[in-house]
């Protein structure tokens, strides 16, 4: 593929912070760009293409939230077809569509498998983390996470189902998975408001 990428990621952030202001959702989307571009490198994947659909994956939520799960109105379908009208590659389209189980896009590629994996679960992650003393991702064991996902008063928004599910469909063992999310999140957990200076 010759050329550059139509959207780069300087761009991709310009866009999110253009259609959310919530500081939550701007910080869900760097958290779920983290994990896609890890799991891309685990992969041999470019983590390009990947971090951006984490990136873009719920740009358009603020604004057209959907509550009606229309498959073709509202998010995601809004922002795909903005995304389409600037050029992005349609594996990248279908992978944000099929984030949104109400879509009817099958997630029939490990990129968009990937996405549906790690929504759920790096939220999930966030919320385990700003209720340590640390409000950091350095000490949070898989173990602790795996009770607090039992405990349906914690974080009450996140669907555990689909944090099974995306496992399962990804083919990797819920204990792995999160262990491998928690490790992609530390690094960045300064640009997610997390940690030291959080």
């Amino acid at each position: 593929m010759g050329g550059r990428d139509p959207v780069n990621r300087a761009e991709a952030l310009s866009l999110m912070h253009e259609h959310t202001q919530s500081p939550s959702l701007r910080q869900h989307m760097l958290a779920v760009e983290a994990a896609m571009r890890a799991y891309a490198s685990k992969f041999g994947e470019d983590p390009e293409p990947w971090g951006l659909v984490g990136l873009l994956h719920d740009f358009d939520y603020e604004k057209f939230p959907n509550a009606e799960h229309s498959a073709t109105e509202g998010h995601p379908a809004w922002g795909v077809d903005l995304l389409r009208s600037k050029g992005v590659a349609e594996p990248l389209l279908r992978a944000v569509l099929g984030h949104a189980t109400y879509s009817g896009v099958p997630r029939d590629t490990s990129m968009a498998k990937t996405l549906f994996a790690v929504d759920e679960l790096c939220g999930f992650l966030v919320a385990c983390a700003l209720v340590r003393p640390s409000k950091s991702f350095a000490d949070l064991e898989v173990s602790s996470v795996k009770k607090k996902l039992k405990d349906k008063a914690f974080a009450r928004g996140v669907n555990r189902d689909e944090v099974r599910q995306g496992a399962e469909e990804l083919g990797v063992p819920l204990d792995d998975h999160i262990a491998f999310c928690i490790q992609a999140l530390r690094p960045v957990e300064p640009s997610l408001g997390l940690g030291e200076g959080g």
